[in-house]
């Protein structure tokens, strides 16, 4: 992918962080990357595609953290923690698909998809290693009700207050 569109994906996915979907144009994006609308049009030929591949990117970034933490040793729910705990501390946000998430039926199809695929891949993951479904959506939902929370209370520990439970 090019310098260029690598630049609107990360304009792209500020925007989304600081007013949602339908709080950013082309225009937005094409003055925060310093390039032409049609440069935007020309990578992205419309929102949704953008939307969408902003959310693929995000959803493979942070399915790749967590491996990583596996990797490295971590069980899969400390693995799946760090991960959440890393994003918050780095984006001072809220999960962008857990964003998405809550306008999911305001969302264009496309985009909807890639943010559902965010949290089918988690379960999914979840429950390849031993997990049962209850068990994933459990953790799931912790990890982004927790940072949801630290998020609104500007407050990293509510975070690691939320999550303690999940060992």
């Amino acid at each position: 992918m090019s310098d260029t569109a690598q630049a609107i994906l990360n304009a792209a996915e500020e925007r989304i962080r600081q007013a949602g979907y339908n709080g950013f144009s082309f225009r937005d994006i094409a003055a925060d990357t310093g390039v032409k609308s049609s440069s935007v049009h020309y990578h992205f030929p419309t929102k949704e595609k953008l939307a969408a591949a902003v959310a693929r990117r995000y959803t493979d970034r942070f399915m790749a953290a967590v491996e990583d933490h596996i990797t490295a040793g971590d069980d899969v729910t400390s693995a799946w923690r760090r991960a959440f705990g890393e994003a918050l501390d780095r984006d001072g946000r809220m999960c962008l698909c857990g964003a998405l998430a809550a306008t999911a039926h305001d969302l264009a199809d496309e985009v909807r998809q890639e943010v559902k695929r965010f949290f089918v891949l988690g379960i999914d993951r979840l429950m390849a290693t031993g997990c049962s479904r209850d068990a994933a959506i459990r953790i799931l939902a912790t990890l982004e009700g927790a940072m949801l929370t630290a998020t609104v209370l500007d407050d990293r520990s509510a975070f690691d207050s939320g999550t303690t439970a999940l060992g």
